[in-house]
Order: C-alpha cells, then structure tokens, then sequence
C-alpha cells in the first residue's frame, strides 16, 4: 500500500475536484462525485493510518464545507469573499481541523496537508475582512517549497495582492505569465482580471477576463465571466 497511495490519493483527489468544480456541467458542482470521494478517502484512513490520508480527507471536508454557499440562488458563482459564511458547514469545518491536528502530530504531512491548512485558515475567518493572510501567505511558502508548481504561485500571488495592495499581486501573475507558465489556464487570466479590476485599471481587466472567457468551458464560469465584462463595460 505504501508504495500505490501517492496515486491513489490522486485519483480520489481528481474524483473530487472534478465534482466540486464540474468541467462539462450546466451547474458549477456534481456533488454525487464530492461525496463519493470523501467516502472512498474515509475508507482508505480505516484502512492506512497515514498523515496525507488525513491531510486529503481534511482539505476535501473543509472545501466541502461551503457547497451550499457557493453558489446563488439562480446557480451563479459567489466569490469565496462574497460567501454567507452562515451557510457553511461548521461539522465539516471541525472535523477537517481535528483531522489536520492529527497530521501535523504524525510530522510526516505533505501538500494535501499544506492546503488543508490554508482552508482552515479561510474557515476561522468571520468574514473575508478578518482572514488572516499573513498566515495565508506563509503557508504558500511552505507549500511551493514542498511541490513548487505554478497554481500554488498564483494562489500566493492572490493572497499577497490581498494581504498588500492588488498592484503586487498582478506584478507576480504576469512575471508566472511571462515564463510561459499557466498561459492557457483560464484561473490565470480570471485572477488578473479580478486583481486589475480591484486596481482600476479597467481596460486591462476587460482583457483579461476575455482571455478567460475564450479559455473556459465551464458554463458557471462563462457566466461569471460575462457578468464582469458586462459590468465594467457598462451594460
């Protein structure tokens, strides 16, 4: 078992991923698969006591944990700022803390751990405005020292812009862009637009989220997409 769960914890991980954020779906969730995969990764920690199988377990809890809030009445996406964090749910949220208490005392936690923890961190927050993200920040640092790929930078790159000011975090985007990274991740191009548009710089992020709206399939996203668009070219 040892030498399969690096892959097996991928595979439960994309069955997850691909239920919490649907790529070919009218609506934004395929809970069927969430949930499908939280039991097969709470089969597996009967089976393997192991700090990553609780690591795992944790980060899909407390993601899951704000399902209800994700989404509006009418389906459209809510920012995770924008979220009624009333509706998120707080038995998830404790036990995917307990669960990342548990992998810590191991001392053998790896990336699913790492992100757990920044979840967590979103989780202790009574409202976006109280996110501590320094801790945000640093724990990205660890993160991209332990599996140093270009999303993790870009969701740093995020959290810096909002521990400092949205200028910086776009300077680090675009320095990720240049390298050819992410380059047709349509993430990328929303994040910039996003930041752009908090920075005023309008036009910029037009472009931008046009660049995202070409790179999507996703119709939720399609749809967030051309809100923003439509709001800031005025109609």
């Amino acid at each position: 078992m040892p030498g399969r769960l690096d892959g097996v914890l991928s595979v439960i991980y994309l069955i997850f991923d691909e239920g919490y954020s649907a790529s070919s779906c009218d609506s934004l969730v395929r809970s069927g698969l969430s949930d499908e995969a939280i039991r097969l990764c709470r089969l597996l920690l009967e089976l393997h006591s192991d700090a990553e199988v609780m690591g795992l377990l944790a980060l899909m809890l407390l993601r899951e944990s704000r399902r209800t809030a994700r989404t509006s009445s009418d389906g459209q996406i809510v920012l995770l700022e924008n979220q009624d964090r009333s509706l998120w749910n707080r038995d998830l949220i404790d036990e995917g803390k307990w669960l990342i208490e548990q992998s810590l005392e191991l001392r053998r936690f790896g990336f699913y751990t790492l992100q757990a923890a920044i979840s967590a961190v979103h989780a202790d927050a009574r409202a976006s405005t109280e996110t501590d993200w320094n801790q945000v920040v640093a724990l990205y640092s660890v993160l991209i020292q332990v599996d140093p790929t270009p999303v993790f930078e870009l969701n740093q790159a995020v959290a810096v812009a909002m521990r400092d000011v949205p200028d910086t975090g776009i300077a680090i985007i675009d320095a990720i862009l240049e390298q050819g990274e992410l380059v047709g991740y349509h993430l990328a191009q929303s994040a910039r637009g996003e930041l752009l548009r908090r920075a005023g710089r309008t036009a910029e992020a037009a472009t931008a989220f046009e660049q995202a709206l070409e790179l999507t399939q996703q119709e939720p996203e399609r749809r967030f997409l051309a809100k923003r668009l439509g709001i800031l070219r005025g109609y």
